[in-house]
């Protein structure tokens, strides 16, 4: 037992992102970078520097100098083409290196002790490869199948030096027989009334459209059936360390055009695919059976929580010996990660040892359109206020600061709970804060509720335990649960 806690420390202990605890300051930024300026405002109701989100120079000018500032990298990418933010890509960066770092599974594949990755559908970003090598020093083959994304990926390789040798550019040759829905559109950026976009600023989930007027067994076969993935572009004398893919996470090109809020581009190829995400690293799963001796892990970023569970499940069905996942959130922003592998585990038993969670996350669904994000953080207060528990809302952070007493914690393990004959309400209680800490001890449990904007109608409640070794650590989950409970009784809506 004493060689497993020792274990679990040492997975804990990891290396952190810059952008992880404090978003970039923006006004440092300008001073430092005048063709930045231009496109910097003032909030009118917070008073904070930041940009038009739907501009897509703004969201692109961003982009460069953040990788300028804190990389060193040189970069650019014509109009239209995706604008990755580099907050969010580079979470996905530091999890992977977490992977690696990790004993989970043994290190066995030798590439002269330096780490080699595969990045699927890298387009004329090549955001993944670039901060990969420039954080970690890593290699790359980065892959794509429209010509654009290729010329584009290799100046943004050629304009960096110091790690073009670390990168290489590899075409994926698309098979003409292959239907695809985009291949029905032109290769011109995805747009509505503005230029739609992926940006994670401001996150959204989207219900799915009316099918596209095709034929009918086009559109009721969901399987992905666009250019190879995997198979085919990887070598067959090829060992990687990781494979990581930003896939493109809608079915429609209507889908696509739902979001009117942000303006990162993007075109067809890069955002739509039948079956969307799910399709698409469905198709993942079934080329990693293929190369399972080729790769220590296979990973991919998830837009929509709602896949998680039917992914993990074609894993399992597949054979796979380790699941992970996490959450990357980022400012308003949530994706997740899933990460798979087949080797075995270093430590069997360690398999069926449960979890201990600093994180949970419910959605609610269908929220009534009276009420919104603050509502519902109003709420959460009123619902932990009602036990005597000590409550800080930050209106500016959408989070409420709970401190749960032992004798509380104690009732909820014990299934005590008194019941109090008073509803939970909306109503703004005045008790607010800017600025928040939890200060847990011994006889007290700190968490943190945050609440982010899904969609129209879809909001995501995430739960996070400030101190994990904390001995009242274990009545975390429950509490979350029974807040759960108590928010479908306010709200009537769906909860998954």
């Amino acid at each position: 037992m004493g060689g497993n806690k020792k274990r679990k420390r040492k997975e804990e202990v990891k290396v952190k992102c810059k952008y992880s605890e404090n978003s970039p300051d923006f006004t440092h930024l300008a001073s430092l970078y005048p063709s930045f300026q231009p496109f910097l405002h003032y909030s009118s109701r917070h008073n904070y520097p930041t940009i038009d989100w739907t501009d897509f120079n703004a969201t692109r000018e961003l982009t460069r100098v953040l990788l300028l500032h804190h990389h060193s990298l040189n970069w650019w990418i014509p109009d239209g083409q995706l604008c990755p933010t580099v907050p969010n890509r580079s979470n996905y960066i530091y999890w992977v290196a977490d992977l690696l770092s990790s004993d989970i599974i043994p290190n066995t594949i030798s590439n002269g002790g330096k780490v080699r990755g595969f990045d699927i559908g890298t387009g004329a970003n090549c955001i993944y490869p670039l901060l990969g090598a420039a954080l970690m020093g890593w290699s790359f083959v980065g892959s794509d199948v429209t010509d654009v994304a290729i010329e584009w990926a290799e100046k943004n390789v050629n304009s960096n030096p110091q790690f073009s040798e670390l990168i290489e550019i590899r075409k994926v040759e698309s098979n003409e027989s292959t239907f695809c829905v985009e291949e029905l559109h032109s290769e011109k950026p995805v747009q509505s009334r503005t230029e739609i976009n992926l940006c994670e600023s401001i996150n959204t989930e989207v219900e799915p459209l009316p099918s596209l007027p095709l034929d009918s067994h086009i559109l009721e076969n969901k399987n992905y059936r666009g250019p190879t993935i995997l198979l085919g572009v990887v070598r067959d004398d090829e060992k990687f360390d990781f494979c990581m893919c930003n896939p493109p996470f809608f079915e429609s090109l209507e889908e696509a055009g739902l979001n009117p809020k942000t303006s990162c581009g993007g075109t067809s190829k890069e955002m739509v695919c039948p079956g969307g995400e799910k399709a698409f690293i469905t198709r993942i799963i079934e080329d990693s059976t293929e190369l399972k001796h080729q790769f220590r892990w296979f990973t991919s970023m998830i837009g929509r929580k709602t896949n998680l569970k039917y992914l993990t499940s074609k894993l399992w069905e597949v054979g796979v010996t380790i699941v992970k996942t996490t959450e990357f959130v980022q400012g308003r922003t949530s994706r997740w990660g899933l990460a798979w592998s087949f080797l075995p585990p270093i430590q069997k038993s360690s398999i069926s040892l449960p979890e201990k969670k600093s994180n949970i996350s419910f959605l609610v669904e269908d929220l009534p359109s009276q009420h919104g994000a603050f509502n519902v953080l109003e709420a959460i207060k009123s619902y932990f206020s009602l036990y005597g528990l000590s409550c800080t809302l930050n209106p500016s952070s959408f989070t409420v600061d709970v401190l749960a007493s032992k004798d509380y914690c104690d009732s909820i393990l014990k299934n005590e709970l008194p019941i109090i004959n008073k509803s939970i309400n909306c109503q703004p209680s005045g008790e607010t804060s800017n600025g928040s800490s939890l200060n847990s001890s011994a006889d007290r449990l700190g968490l943190r509720i945050s609440v982010f904007q899904q969609s129209r109608r879809t909001l995501l409640v995430k739960g996070s335990l400030q101190d994990r070794n904390s001995p009242l650590s274990g009545a975390f989950s429950v509490i979350f649960q029974k807040l759960e409970e108590a928010l479908r009784n306010k709200f009537y809506t769906k909860l998954a």
